[in-house]
C-alpha cells in the first residue's frame, strides 16, 4: 500500500541538508509564483505577465518596486508582495527548520499566518516520512489545520474546520452543487484507519481524541517527534486527566486558550466551569537531559483547549519557545 500523504503539501520539492533538515530551493519557490493567486489570467497586463516570466525562470531574481507599480491590477501586486515577502524571508535562512523557528521567535509582520501553517505542514511531513500510522498522520493535521470540536457522550471529536466550513456552505447553497462539490467528513477509526491515505489531501477525517483513543496518543508521539526534530532533546509526552502537582513547576498553552487557562490555573485564580471544560487534552513531557538545572527530573505539563466558538488553534511554535532549555554551550 502507498502511504504518501499530503503531496500538495510542497515537501517533495525541497532538497535536504546533513542533518534532514529541508532547503529552500527554486522548485520550491516556483510553485508559490505558479498559484492561482499570482499565476496570470486572461487579461493581464504586459507588466505582470513579464514579471511571472521571471520569476518562473528565476523564482529568487531581485525585484523592484517599479516592477510591481507598473502592474495594473492592485490584488495582484497585494499577493506578489506577500509571496515576495515570504520569498526574502526564506531565503535569508538555510532551512525551513531555521525559518520557522525565526517566525516562532518574532513573526515578521509581512508574513501572513497562511505561509506558517505551510511551513508546519511541510516540516511535519519531513519528520513523519516513512510513518506507517494513518492515525498519527491525522492527528499532525492539528499542528497546521484549525479543527472543529464536537463533544459526545465522554467522546472529543476533531475534524477539520475550513473543511467544515465548506460543507456547511455546500449545505447552505441556493444553487444545485455538483457530487464532486460535497464534502464529507467520516470518523478515522482503527478498522478504516487505512482509507486515511488516499485522502490525506482533502483533509475531510475526524478522529476522537479523548482520553485513552488512539489518536491522542498519536498527538503525543507526534509532539516528540516535532520537539526532537528541532531541539537536543528526547522528550516523552504522557497524555493525562488532570494536573495533581503541588510541586507544579512549569506548563506550556499549545494555544492562546489553554496558555490563559494553565496561567490562572497556576496562580491559583479561580476558573469558570465553562473555562475549565474548554481544556480537551492535558500532557506530561519528561527528558533526563536538557532543561535548565531548577528544572531537572521534573516535568512540563501542556494543555491544549479549544476556544469559545469550539475551534482548537494550535500553536505548535508555543512548545519550541517557551520550554525551559539550558542555553547552548
Amino acid at each position: 500500500m502507498d502511504n504518501d500523504f499530503w503531496l500538495t503539501s510542497g515537501w517533495h520539492l525541497l532538497a535536504r541538508d546533513d542533518h534532514g533538515h529541508m532547503v529552500p530551493n527554486a522548485d520550491f519557490m516556483r510553485a508559490y509564483f505558479m498559484r492561482d493567486e499570482v499565476a496570470p489570467e486572461d487579461g493581464s497586463c504586459p507588466a505582470e505577465l513579464a514579471l511571472h516570466k521571471r520569476l518562473i525562470d528565476d523564482p529568487f531574481t531581485a525585484v523592484m518596486p517599479t516592477d510591481l507599480f507598473e502592474i495594473a491590477d492592485k490584488d495582484v501586486v497585494h499577493n506578489y508582495q506577500a509571496v515576495l515577502n515570504f520569498r526574502n524571508f526564506l531565503a535569508g535562512h538555510p532551512t525551513l527548520e531555521s525559518a520557522f523557528m525565526a517566525m516562532a521567535r518574532d513573526m515578521p509582520a509581512k508574513i501572513p499566518p497562511l505561509f506558517f501553517e505551510q511551513v508546519a505542514q511541510i516540516i511535519l511531513r519531513n519528520i513523519l516520512d516513512g510513518e506507517t500510522d494513518p492515525i498519527q498522520v491525522r492527528a499532525a493535521e492539528m499542528l497546521f489545520r484549525n479543527q472543529v470540536v464536537t463533544l459526545d457522550d465522554g467522546r472529543i471529536m476533531v475534524a477539520d474546520h475550513a473543511t467544515v466550513q465548506l460543507q456547511v456552505g455546500v449545505q447552505k447553497a441556493v444553487e444545485p452543487t455538483k457530487a464532486s462539490d460535497e464534502v464529507q467528513i467520516d470518523i478515522l477509526a482503527t478498522e478504516t484507519a487505512d482509507e486515511y491515505w488516499s485522502r490525506s489531501d482533502m483533509f475531510n477525517t475526524s478522529v476522537d481524541i479523548a482520553y485513552t483513543q488512539p489518536a491522542l496518543d498519536g498527538l503525543a508521539r507526534v509532539l516528540e517527534k516535532w520537539i526532537a526534530h528541532f531541539l537536543p532533546l528526547s522528550p516523552r509526552i504522557t497524555p493525562m486527566v488532570k494536573i495533581e502537582d503541588e510541586a507544579w513547576s512549569w506548563h506550556i498553552g499549545l494555544d492562546a486558550e489553554a496558555t490563559k487557562i494553565l496561567n490562572d490555573l497556576y496562580r491559583g485564580n479561580d476558573v469558570e466551569d465553562n473555562r475549565l471544560r474548554r481544556i480537551l487534552c492535558l500532557f506530561k513531557l519528561e527528558t533526563d537531559t536538557g532543561f535548565v538545572s531548577e528544572m531537572q527530573q521534573k516535568p512540563v505539563y501542556l494543555g491544549l483547549a479549544m476556544d469559545a466558538t469550539g475551534v482548537i488553534r494550535m500553536k505548535p511554535q508555543n512548545v519550541l519557545v517557551n520550554l525551559p532549555l539550558t542555553e547552548p554551550s
